[in-house]
């Protein structure tokens, strides 16, 4: 019972929000444009993952997600759930979930629509070893 009343008060961790994952998880536009920012002139490739929590596709493709965000060192990995932040998937034209943009230098590079990880996985390769 005790659990249960905790539950009341302690809101559960949101979608993405693995605390052991190298996924960053933005919730909020002032945070997204902080990361932009600090991010759009790098080199270093970045991963966005536009999802919703209602998309079966997307939870399907999680796992692999963290698991290639892990892998990728060189990379970096964002999850963006388009009902939290539809202004920015609307600057992305994102238009299915998930759509997986590959950004480097500011500047998209590629793009991934839908749960394709083997697709995703040959592109984040591709553009690490172009850096």
């Amino acid at each position: 019972m005790g659990s249960f009343l905790s539950s009341l008060f302690t809101p559960p961790p949101l979608p993405g929000d693995d605390p052991d994952s190298a996924v960053v998880a933005v919730h909020s536009k002032p945070a997204w444009d902080q990361h932009w920012e600090a991010h759009r002139n790098a080199s270093k490739l970045m991963v966005i993952d536009f999802s919703a929590s209602w998309c079966g596709p997307c939870r399907f493709i999680e796992p692999a997600f963290k698991e290639m965000a892990s892998r990728f060192a060189d990379a970096l990995f964002v999850k963006i759930d388009v009902d939290e932040l539809a202004e920015v998937a609307k600057t992305f034209r994102v238009e299915a979930m998930p759509t997986f943009v590959l950004v480097k230098g500011g500047q998209e590079v590629s793009r991934v629509v839908g749960a394709k990880k083997d697709e995703l996985d040959r592109k984040i390769k591709t553009f690490i070893s172009s850096s």
